[in-house]
């Protein structure tokens, strides 16, 4: 198992003191990811729990949780998308941006929400069977778009920070294949 602590694009700073952390783990097929935040987190943009949680486009925009998961020694990578609201989308991409399309191997992506008061856990365990072999290596990015929570239109433009392993470019850029810096 791999701890992983996720650090903020610095321009974004300040923001409500906050901690992402998490464990990340592939045995075999079956890839485990947690995802902890912990502190001020009700200065964070939180979705309430859907009843009906589907696959969502643009769930970037708010608080969302994300993982990237790249072929050893091929440009192609998927990028994971989970709401705390539980809405999910899998994207795969040929190259860094590069034709993007809604990834149709999974029809649900089902995970875990348990949220506190100074903190939330997000876990998830993915079958990978569906869209890789065993023997493929796999370089792992992980990331997380914090949305903070906004009490006035003044603030709007200061409203969203992104975490990541490691920033690699000028502006925050989870797709940067130099920050998939975690090997399964």
């Amino acid at each position: 198992m791999t701890n992983f602590f996720l650090i903020p694009f610095p321009d974004n700073l300040p923001f409500p003191t906050l901690e992402i952390k998490g464990k990340i783990e592939r045995i075999n097929q079956q890839l485990l990811v947690i995802f902890e935040l912990t502190g001020e987190i009700e200065k964070i943009a939180i979705a309430p729990p859907d009843n009906y949680p589907s696959r969502k486009n643009e769930l970037w925009q708010e608080t969302c949780f994300e993982f990237f998961l790249g072929l050893k020694e091929s440009p192609c990578y998927w990028e994971f998308n989970l709401s705390p609201a539980g809405h999910w989308n899998i994207y795969f991409f040929e190259d860094y941006r590069q034709n993007m399309i809604e990834e149709s191997a999974f029809q649900e992506l089902p995970f875990d929400i348990k949220i506190q008061s100074n903190s939330l856990i997000l876990s998830l365990t993915l079958d990978l069977e569906a869209i890789i072999n065993s023997k493929q290596e796999l370089e792992v990015g992980i990331t997380t778009v914090i949305k903070k929570v906004i009490k006035n239109k003044i603030n709007r433009a200061d409203s969203i920070t992104y975490w990541a392993l490691e920033h690699r470019a000028r502006e925050a850029d989870f797709h940067q294949r130099k920050s998939f810096i975690i090997s399964l």
